[in-house]
């Protein structure tokens, strides 16, 4: 045994003790630049590069490796303290990154709705108010060291394929609203000057807090059949990048200013995306991003142990550290970084680039200005969450996404007034865990049972299915004698957990177990028609409740968060109008015939691939189609690449629109502006959406807006060489049945 073995195998011991024993979330009374001012990284009259290279130029070798960890270690005669980068806020405030902690003086945290039911209330200022608020958390429980200030949020990652267990985090399938998503979460979380409820930055250099895109990229699959996310190798071609998986992390990077990046555990054609210079180069460099650049949890070792894509921990470490990324969710550079080092695959300077980028963002932070407490957000504590306003937030926010899928004769609302009896059926209906993936401690948590019980002047319950799996008929009786004493019935049936989740995909779209046979069972013995309330992120095949007189309303409810409850007893009574859209293609449950690792979007016939989304499915029994579609003669010149087009500008046009209300009641109203272009080239959409609005419309009244459409932008897309081209001649223009021809034409 030689002695420097002997004297690495002490090191890699050292290593792991410092990792385990450092602390996870920062203290208010531990903080650099406390003791000593006098090194240059503290002085706040110094730009941001000037004091990162004077903080990277300080560190030993060993210092620097210690903080290539998302739990960085302390740099204790530096005056610097232990770091804990990864902290999550999908939706609030989660328990999921050791960042965060509710053992404290902050003890919960406002859970807003899951993302795709967010994303479903097609609501820009809705999205930044939310990031906002969650900001505003956020830096409140990091001043009594309940957290971190680096969030790894949003996930903007397309929700390609139905069966994918986190597509409940996503906006969603279309990559236009995707990037709307994504600009106008990182815009509220990291700080927008004028954004009311949070506190407001005036530089573009300060964060208040730190936002991640995640996952870059063409990360949508978990664990299917052979399948999982640390060994798939994402087959993508140039066309699906550019107009598909992409559009969401440039528009995060370069309109929303993202200051963190996540590549993903994937192989994108071959190579991890963590270990491609071509990846994380196209956002650097062609995207302009400037931030740190972190790994998936363990993303490194997978290259090495999952991906055999290096040939050794060394050549793993090398791999990601060239291509460009910054810090490892994980030990695995802790532990192989001295050697690569030591066999000359890594130089120190890449070591120094690496902490530049991770320096820089904690500067932006504040977290090198002394004292965080007297900083301009040292006010906010515990007192600023949990607050009133932001639980109403988190109310109109459930009410403004949950989706009304069907309402036979206008069978919803229920007249409260009446005093008719409710029965409330399934297993979903008394949870209060309702808040899906990423979630945190609630402020206040009920379920939809208890919600609805506040409007119903006598209500009753029947589980029916002991849990979702439903695996017995047990409790239909119970249930169906329930229903048969109620004047209406409402069905709680759906997904949790059990059936999705981080690394778990679903099979089918069907109902779980026997709860499709509860539903129809209970409609049947049921007086009157049933309400049939669906929870879950992903879309289900609900063809049978479709046709089925006896159901006459479907409700999507997604996952509401901490006021589902209410949200859904005010729209079931009519306190409030539901308008959410859905962001998701439904597909029917055939659909699970075509392999979830096939990752084409467009269809091809030959060999009876339907395609994926609403822009490019051709199969039939799907609810995507949102606009009726006719061909159009093609003439002149077929396309021009955008990048040829001298002044794009110029050819915006602004779509007006006015909606009249001719119902009786005020009510939100969507409207979605949709593009169908000439097919001049294999490949080209279905349709796809232009733009979105969404208006509170007064009753009787017409209600006005316009949405502006940048033609090379939004009614482009890529061909096969994943070069943007704009198609000329006729665009069909339509919202709802109404169309108008647009025609593009070069002279």
């Amino acid at each position: 045994m030689s002695k420097q073995w002997q004297w690495s195998s002490a090191w890699t011991l050292l290593l792991f003790l410092i990792f385990f024993l450092s602390s996870t979330t920062t203290s208010t009374t531990d903080y650099a630049c406390k003791f000593s001012q006098s090194h240059p990284f503290c002085d706040t009259s110094l730009p941001t590069l000037t004091r990162a290279r004077s903080l990277v130029s300080l560190l030993t070798l060993p210092e620097k490796i210690l903080l290539l960890s998302n739990n960085a270690s302390s740099i204790p005669r530096l005056g610097i303290p232990a770091y804990q980068w990864w902290s999550e806020s999908l939706h609030g405030l989660a328990l999921n990154g050791p960042g965060v902690s509710f053992a404290g003086a902050v003890p919960s945290a406002t859970s807003f709705p899951q993302v795709i039911l967010s994303a479903a209330s097609f609501n820009r200022s809705l999205w930044l108010r939310t990031a906002a608020a969650i900001a505003r958390e956020a830096r409140a429980m990091f001043n009594v060291g309940q957290a971190g200030l680096t969030f790894w949020a949003p996930n903007i990652n397309l929700f390609r394929d139905p069966r994918w267990g986190r597509g409940q985090e996503t906006p969603g399938e279309d990559p236009m609203l995707a990037s709307a998503y994504a600009v106008e979460y990182v815009r509220g979380l990291q700080g927008l000057s004028g954004i009311q409820d949070a506190v407001v930055v005036d530089d573009d250099d300060t964060l208040m807090v730190s936002a991640c895109c995640k996952h870059f990229t063409a990360y949508d699959l978990d664990m299917w059949g052979q399948f999982s996310r640390y060994n798939f190798n994402a087959v993508v071609s140039q066309q699906d990048l550019e107009d598909t998986y992409q559009p969401p992390f440039r528009s995060c990077i370069q309109q929303g200013k993202a200051s963190c990046l996540m590549c993903s555990y994937n192989e994108v054609n071959g190579v991890p995306a963590c270990a491609s210079e071509e990846l994380l180069g196209l956002a650097r460099d062609k995207w302009g991003f400037k931030g740190y650049i972190t790994s998936d949890c363990d993303a490194v070792a997978t290259v090495y142990e999952y991906q055999k894509y290096a040939k050794s921990q060394e050549d793993a470490v090398a791999d990601v550290l060239k291509a460009g990324m910054d810090i490892n969710c994980g030990t695995f550079m802790l532990r192989h970084t001295e050697s690569a080092i030591e066999q000359g695959k890594v130089k120190e300077e890449d070591l120094d680039r690496a902490l530049l980028n991770l320096f820089s963002v904690q500067l932006r932070l504040g977290l090198f200005d002394g004292d965080p407490i007297r900083g301009r957000f040292g006010k906010l504590g515990p007192k600023d969450v949990c607050t009133q306003e932001h639980k109403t937030l988190a109310l109109d926010a459930a009410r403004q996404g949950i989706v009304l899928l069907k309402n036979d004769k206008k069978f919803l609302p229920l007249d409260r007034d009446i005093g008719a009896s409710l029965a409330v059926i399934g297993p979903l209906a008394t949870t209060t865990k309702l808040g899906g993936g990423y979630s945190g401690i609630p402020c206040s948590s009920s379920s939809l049972y208890e919600g609805l019980g506040e409007f119903a002047e006598r209500i009753s319950y029947a589980f029916g299915c002991y849990d979702v799996p439903c695996d017995s008929d047990d409790g239909f009786a119970e249930a169906i004698d329930t229903a048969k004493q109620a004047d209406f019935v409402v069905i709680v049936a759906g997904l949790d957990a059990t059936q999705e989740t981080e690394d778990h995909d679903r099979v089918s779209l069907l109902l779980p177990g026997k709860q499709m046979n509860l539903v129809s069972s209970v409609a049947d013995a049921s007086k009157n028609p049933v309400i049939l309330v669906l929870i879950g992120g992903g879309p289900l095949d609900v063809s049978f409740a479709e046709k089925n007189p006896q159901i006459a309303s479907i409700i999507w409810l997604g996952y509401p968060g901490e006021a589902g409850g209410k949200a859904l007893a005010e729209i079931i009574f009519g306190e409030f109008n539901p308008a959410g859209r859905l962001p998701m293609t439904w597909y029917p449950e055939a659909f699970t015939n075509v392999p979830m690792n096939e990752m084409s979007m467009r269809a091809d016939p030959s060999r009876g691939y339907p395609g994926r989304t609403y822009r490019f499915y051709t199969g039939d029994g799907s609810r995507k189609r949102l606009l009726y579609q006719v061909e159009n003669e093609v003439y002149g010149v077929d396309y021009v690449p955008v990048n040829q087009l001298q002044n794009c500008n110029k050819l915006s046009f602004s779509v007006h629109i006015s909606v009249m209300n001719l119902g009786g009641l005020d009510g939100s109203h969507v409207v979605m502006l949709f593009s169908k272009g000439p097919k001049v080239v294999d490949g080209s959409p279905e349709t796809q959406l232009v733009g979105f609005s969404r208006l509170h419309t007064i009753s009787s009244k017409p209600t006005e807006t316009s949405i502006l459409v940048h033609p090379c932008e939004h009614l482009s897309f890529a061909d096969k060489q994943g070069k943007r081209i704009l198609p000329m001649g006729p665009h069909t223009l339509s919202v709802g049945d109404l169309e108008h021809v647009v025609s593009i034409e070069i002279y």
